[in-house]
């Protein structure tokens, strides 16, 4: 997953602007291979991990056990629903392909809003609906989104929409064919 996401995952660092000692949340951070990535982006990152699976949560761990001892660092597993942070706790959160997943996008919106601080930002990275009916394995199993609709979502939450950033890239599927992935970054400010 970590080498098939590598260009959202970098698209949403990109739109973050990290800046030094930024604390920062990741929501559904698979096994992090990228984490080097993010520790680069600016000096004394803290950096946050959820993630609703123990065993993405322990391959994470394996995977980063040197950066782990070196950097301010911290992975844990929440309920997917519940942030488990105070108020205004982060600078800049960000999650790639999780959206489909939200039971109550609205409500979850709103719950990541509480855990950003006043004028952070928030980047929500996402395939557009189109493409993602084109895999075989999304079938009825993903909440699927586009940008009209999540515009929608947006306008009953408690973020302002600062910028959507379309991108198109050939990937390499399951299957191993070619195909020309339609993804959005959703930069949102609270």
């Amino acid at each position: 997953m970590n080498e098939s996401n590598i260009d959202m995952t970098l698209a949403s660092l990109d739109a973050l602007k990290l800046r030094d000692e930024n604390t920062v949340l990741e929501i559904g951070h698979g096994n992090c291979g990228h984490l080097n990535q993010v520790l680069k982006q600016a000096e004394n990152i803290n950096y946050f991990g959820l993630e609703i699976s123990e065993t993405m949560l322990n391959e994470a761990k394996r995977i980063n056990a040197t950066v782990l001892t070196k950097n301010n660092v911290t992975f844990q597993v929440y309920d997917g629903e519940n942030l488990p942070f105070k108020n205004n706790t982060f600078d800049k959160i960000f999650t790639v392909n999780t959206l489909y997943f939200w039971q109550q996008p609205i409500k979850m919106l709103n719950e990541i809003g509480r855990v950003l601080k006043i004028d952070g930002v928030f980047a929500l990275t996402f395939a557009q609906k189109e493409f993602m009916k084109t895999i075989p394995f999304v079938k009825n199993k993903f909440n699927l989104f586009d940008t009209v609709g999540l515009k929608k979502i947006i306008s009953k939450s408690n973020f302002s929409l600062e910028k959507i950033i379309d991108h198109k890239k050939w990937v390499k599927s399951k299957d191993g064919k070619l195909v020309n992935r339609h993804y959005s970054v959703v930069v949102l400010k609270k």
